[in-house]
């Protein structure tokens, strides 16, 4: 991966690579910290995000492809936690929602459950958070990052 950002940026500039980490809420704590210190040491200038949806997607039981609250949350913690112990930055995070009443993901204050993915699931692809969810997600995360400083 090394010598490919050489070659893409070769004057090393910052802000012309972003690395869209999407690792899942399991693996991102194992996965991602050897990753960011071998990018590091190598005084490579990148943007680093967050992809915390495609790796915490998964089948639910009523065969409708979801995402669960907690795991979004789970990985955009454990990625910004990561930056501060390993002292870089991060560049920001990545979510699929809309402003709909969607039940696409299980789970937030709302306590939606696999059970009632079927009343209102309308994507044509990934599921995203409803807009309840993604506000419930901007706050928790806004604390969050307040008790990381």
């Amino acid at each position: 991966m090394l010598k490919l950002i050489k070659i893409i940026n070769p004057n090393n500039e910052e802000g012309k690579i972003v690395l869209i980490v999407r690792m899942g809420a399991k693996s991102i704590k194992d996965l991602f910290p050897p990753l960011l210190r071998k990018i590091k040491k190598s005084n490579l200038n990148i943007t680093w995000s967050c992809d915390p949806m495609h790796a915490n997607t998964e089948k639910a039981k009523s065969g409708y492809k979801t995402r669960n609250f907690k795991n979004i949350l789970s990985e955009v913690k454990s990625f910004f936690q990561i930056h501060k112990s390993e002292g870089t930055f991060a560049g920001g995070i990545h979510l699929e929602m809309t402003g709909q009443n969607v039940t696409e993901c299980i789970g937030g204050l709302q306590k939606i459950s696999d059970k009632d993915l079927a009343s209102r699931y309308h994507t044509h692809c990934d599921p995203r958070l409803n807009a309840s969810q993604s506000i419930e997600l901007a706050f928790l995360i806004a604390s969050y990052l307040k008790t990381i400083k």
